[in-house]
């Protein structure tokens, strides 16, 4: 079913199309086809409607109904000829006005198709009012887009309007601030920081996103701080090694006063590193107590080195993401602190300190300490990756330096990926010297004091560090040189005084009375009373100890004094050794059995534990039970087990130099330690007699005044059977000797 037509009017145009002009006469039916080439011919019939009265009410109100309709969506905006329109309203035909209303809609063909092949006009007009029913809609729906895109279009476009404004004030006020000139600058700081290839993509990416964004949206911010972040962090700046061995070890003599084996080790670094050009960066721990100068030591080193110095304190941190950074998802999130320290270095090989490795924390939040174990391995730390820059970082260029009071709170695989470097105190000339090199000039230029008023002998600050002071750094000492050079500058300013000398007769009016007593020792030997040397964080210590006996049963031993369960067990093992042993050391098992040892470990108020006071346990004890007095001036440290070896300990140097404070004249140390001699000063050994056992027999006949003369062999068989009797009955287990 077609229309026929008659061309009306041809036109060719210059693209070589055809224009043409068609008239509809009538609607026809092909009935058969008679040619197809080289054109279609074809049999049709005319097709006559018929004829429909407009008096019907049903019909006039369905050609109602599809006027209405398409003067609605006239309304709505549907683009209709005026002159159609009036065709449209004085058309009573309801198959004219359907074949005309379906004609201007600007219908698909197939639904124009659809309309035109129905025959009953009706129904036509039926149709066309459906689909002029779905026209509405779709309308009403592109209306209401519209509108919404209109305000949104209006509000962008008055913010626009707005901020083209503004821009022209700041402008006209020099403070343009254009995203253009944005992008231009980060592009130049692109170029300068020489990225990776990886970081070079990645950081283009976010930029070109930064530029589509609009400057107000809630993201811009997070995008612009991190494309700050990649382009401020130092990929392929570095400082130049200084690779001079005799310059850095001058700057090392300048700073630091002995240390000989961390100058030698800083120096063997450089030695390498100038002979190969390329070596990765060292991961030392310094190990030792408070204020001995590990933090200090690691400026120096940087400054030996010529690097750049970054310090992080690592002291109670407890969140792993402090190390590692937080993810971009999360409000507030920045990088760790090794990508921060970066930053700020300014260098891809600078000397990262990291302080403090021992007091790191745990908890909910992460293992800081686990974190580590990445940023301090040379074979993985090439690729570190931060969580905020999510980029792999090369730190395998730093010279990362730790440190730490104590090793007993770091992990092992920590601990395995460092290498040890152990800082003892200082003796009493070392911190002479430390005070007149350093410290002194220090406090003098802190207190506003020229150099020819104010003066300290040699003497007075000897008897500063002997009696003012007791600890294995120069902290305390150089407080009090503080306190000297304060009140010096306050006698010059108050009473008129030139110039202030302190001796060793003047040093307690401006000290103030002495804190505590140096080389002052037992006057008599006594009982029971050994000297015990120990080692804390804070350096080495005597430790006295005391036993008594007294009317008891079972020969049980008890403690005061403070003392925790790895020396309670000490206790319990020099017991135990003793009572193995009394036929031995002339000690009757019978009466041993009701007699009661107490054994008090002084300054209750200091908590007290190892195992290295085993051997000054056995003789206390042992003295007690016999009677025979120690030497007074002796002094031993070192671990026993039941056998009755001397085992070795540690703090060895630290142990000897607080025996030199107390006075003692004679060192009683395990064989096992005789190898670390190597590392005590010439005069401190002078000043010593350092006597290596091996067992707890040679530790008495040096302690002892006289030797305890053994039972004979019938009482010893006596014994022996007694006390495994009496292990049998009570279920303990005592060992024969």
């Amino acid at each position: 079913i077609g229309t026929v037509g008659i061309i009306m009017r041809m036109l060719k145009l210059p693209d070589e199309r055809i224009k043409i002009l068609v008239q509809g006469l009538a609607k026809a039916r092909i009935i058969d086809y008679t040619q197809s080439e080289p054109f279609y011919t074809v049999n049709i019939e005319t097709i006559v409607e018929a004829h429909v009265s407009p008096a019907q009410l049903e019909h006039e109100a369905l050609m109602r109904t599809t006027k209405e309709a398409l003067e609605q969506l006239v309304s709505l905006g549907k683009v209709i000829m005026p002159d159609v329109i009036t065709v449209i309203e004085n058309l009573d035909e309801p198959g004219r006005l359907a074949d005309i209303i379906a004609s201007n809609l600007g219908l698909k063909v197939e639904t124009t198709q659809e309309v035109l092949e129905i025959d009953d006009p009706l129904i036509r007009l039926s149709h066309v009012g459906d689909i002029l029913t779905k026209e509405l809609d779709v309308m009403t729906m592109q209306q209401k887009i519209q509108a919404q895109a209109k305000g949104e279009m209006d509000k962008t476009q008055r913010e626009y309007f707005l901020r083209e404004q503004l821009k022209a004030i700041q402008k006209e006020l020099g403070e343009l601030d254009d995203r253009a000139e944005e992008a231009s600058e980060f592009r130049a700081r692109i170029k300068d920081a020489n990225m990776p290839e990886n970081v070079l993509k990645e950081c283009e990416k976010q930029l070109k996103r930064l530029e589509k964004m609009h400057p107000d949206a809630a993201e811009s911010g997070t995008v612009r701080t991190y494309v700050e972040w990649i382009v401020d962090l130092p990929w392929s700046h570095r400082s130049q090694d200084n690779l001079d061995i005799e310059a850095a070890a001058q700057v090392l003599h300048e700073d630091h006063y002995d240390l000989e084996k961390v100058k030698d080790r800083i120096l063997e670094y450089l030695a390498v590193q100038q002979r190969t050009k390329k070596v990765k960066g060292p991961i030392l721990c310094l190990i030792g107590p408070p204020g001995v100068g590990k933090t200090s030591l690691g400026k120096s080193i940087a400054r030996a080195t010529n690097r750049n110095f970054v310090r992080m304190s690592l002291g109670g941190m407890r969140d792993e993401s402090e190390i590692r950074g937080h993810r971009r998802t999360y409000i507030g999130a920045m990088p760790g602190k090794i990508i921060q320290g970066m930053k700020k270095a300014k260098t891809n090989n600078p000397l990262f300190l990291l302080d403090e490795i021992d007091k790191l924390g745990s908890d909910w939040r992460g293992d800081p300490s686990s974190a580590l174990l990445e940023v301090l391995d040379p074979e993985q730390n090439a690729t570190f990756q931060d969580h905020y820059m999510e980029l792999d970082y090369d730190l395998s260029d730093v010279m990362f330096v730790c440190t730490a009071n104590s090793l007993q709170t770091l992990p092992r695989p920590l601990l395995d990926r460092m290498e040890l470097i152990r800082i003892s105190g200082y003796t009493e000339d070392e911190k002479l010297e430390i005070v007149k090199r350093h410290l002194l000039k220090k406090q003098i230029k802190a207190a506003g004091l020229k150099k020819d008023e104010f003066s300290v002998s040699d003497n007075a600050l000897r008897d500063l560090i002997r009696y003012y002071t007791r600890e294995a750094g120069v902290r305390s000492l150089e407080r009090e040189v503080s306190n000297l050079c304060r009140k010096a500058i306050k006698d010059i300013l108050m009473k008129g005084k030139k110039k202030v000398s302190i001796t060793p007769r003047s040093l307690e009016k401006y000290a103030g009375v002495r804190k505590y007593r140096f080389g002052e020792i037992e006057e008599n030997n006594r009982v029971g009373v050994v000297t015990g040397l120990a080692y804390t964080e804070s350096g080495g210590d005597l430790l006295s100890i005391e036993a008594v006996t007294m009317p008891g049963k079972d020969g049980k031993v008890t403690t005061t004094g403070n003392i925790k369960e790895v020396m309670k067990e000490s206790v319990t093992v020099a017991e135990m050794l003793v009572k193995s042993r009394a036929a031995q050391y002339g000690i009757d098992y019978e009466r041993l059995k009701e007699q009661q040892v107490h054994v008090h470990v002084p300054e209750g108020a200091t908590p007290k534990d190892g195992p290295s006071a085993g051997a000054a346990m056995v003789t206390a004890i042992l003295s007690a039970l016999s009677g025979i007095e120690i030497y007074r001036d002796i002094a031993m440290t070192g671990e026993v087990n039941l056998r009755g070896n001397v085992t070795a300990i540690g703090g060895l140097k630290e142990k000897l130099l607080a025996a030199l404070r107390g006075g003692i004249t004679k060192v009683l140390i395990p064989q096992d330690n005789e190898k670390d001699l190597a590392d005590i000063p010439a005069n401190v050994m002078k000043r010593l007699e350092i006597v290596p056992v091996r067992t707890i027999d040679e530790v008495l006949s040096h302690a002892l005044i006289q030797l305890p003369e053994p039972l004979n062999a019938d009482s010893s068989e006596e014994i022996t059977q007694i006390s495994s009797e009496s292990a049998e009955n009570k279920g303990e287990g005592v060992i024969r000797h």
